[in-house]
């Protein structure tokens, strides 16, 4: 991959011409505006960093230049949007005073602790991709990491940012700290699953026009002809085992909705669907599907199985009071099936069947 920086900062161009060096990349490296803007037009470039503030001609000029001249874009000047983080000169928060209010260090967290590494190891699209969508540093920094550690592509981060995985990752309500082994083992429960997962590959045409169990029938079909993209939503390292995977007890027989195995965890994940509002019953069934798979499914070096609600809506504070005296250990969820449209567009469109008769 061949990129073209344009940078008149000589420590920072160091930097990033050796950093993109070593992982691979050629960089032509230029300093002045005039010089870099030649070199745009004359070799085929598959990303440029671009510094905005440069002798000869602004960067911004540069790139209004190019789409004026009806190129496609190329040009990828996240370096501005770093800057600004990594170079910002102290505020009152990044003091440290003692006692006597004397200043003993300027502490800034960001730059201190940057991963560099991290940084460096994803392609400018993923860094693209990630600008554009994550709007918080906190936000950028944990999707540049997930990247790195996962290797996700272009695709899967864009499915990840569409779910908004930061705003959702470890906050739903569950009582894995009371249920499970350890706090290490509870703490990478939390971390594994969401409060809330997009399923944008269901038909809504075909929800809250029926029964309650025919629309968790649909949604558990949606689900299970498009398990790749369920997983994916999920979350990493789920094994997908079954749908009405049937277990028997004392004569009686039991069928869990969907059953996973989380690698990461050495658990089975039993999920239940609901199509309505949470109820306090569906725990009571949970809890017995977990027993029966600890007792006569769960392997002798697994552990404990875990069990998630995923109903369509919930009160997050009544949810945490009724799960919490359970032995078993469980969460509860939302999914919604796609963004919430307006209601002045969705009134505007026609439904299925008027499509129906169109056709």
């Amino acid at each position: 991959m061949r990129i073209l920086l344009i940078e008149d900062d000589q420590l920072i161009g160091d930097g990033l011409n050796v950093g993109l060096g070593k992982l691979g990349f050629t960089v032509d490296w230029f300093t002045d505006g005039l010089d870099g803007r030649e070199a745009l037009y004359q070799a085929p470039y598959e990303a440029v960093v671009l510094d905005l503030g440069l002798p000869g001609v602004d960067g911004l000029s540069i790139l209004k230049e190019w789409r004026a001249k009806g190129h496609k874009e190329i040009c990828v000047f996240f370096y501005e949007e770093w800057d600004k983080v990594l170079n910002h000169p102290p505020v009152a928060d990044d003091l440290v005073l003692n006692e006597k209010l004397l200043l003993v260090a300027i502490h800034q967290p960001v730059a201190d602790e940057f991963n560099w590494s991290d940084f460096f190891s994803i392609g400018f699209s993923h860094h693209t991709e990630i600008i554009s969508k994550a709007k918080t540093l906190e936000a950028r920094l944990f999707y540049i990491h997930e990247c790195a550690i996962r290797y996700w592509s272009k695709y899967t981060l864009r499915d990840y940012l569409k779910a908004d995985l930061y705003s959702h990752r470890g906050t739903l309500p569950n009582n894995f700290a009371q249920t499970l082994p350890d706090t290490k083992q509870a703490l990478k429960a939390v971390c594994s699953f969401k409060d809330e997962y997009l399923l944008d590959f269901i038909n809504v045409e075909e929800l809250n026009e029926q029964e309650e169990d025919l629309d968790e029938k649909i949604v558990e079909k949606a689900i299970v002809a498009n398990v790749k993209k369920f997983i994916m939503t999920f979350g990493q390292d789920f094994s997908f085992i079954g749908n009405q995977y049937r277990m028997e007890v004392a004569g009686e027989e039991m069928f869990i909705d969907l059953l996973f195995f989380n690698r990461e965890l050495k658990s089975l994940v039993a999920v239940e669907l609901k199509s309505g509002k949470f109820r306090t019953s569906y725990l009571g069934q949970l809890n017995t599907y977990l027993s029966a798979l600890d007792t006569y499914i769960r392997k002798p070096h697994e552990n404990p199985s875990i069990g998630i609600i995923l109903c369509k809506e919930m009160n997050q504070t009544f949810v945490e009071f009724a799960v919490r005296d359970y032995n078993k250990p469980m969460g509860v969820a939302t999914y919604r099936a796609s963004k919430d449209m307006p209601e002045r567009l969705r009134n505007a469109l026609p439904n299925i069947e008027d499509l129906k008769k169109l056709l």
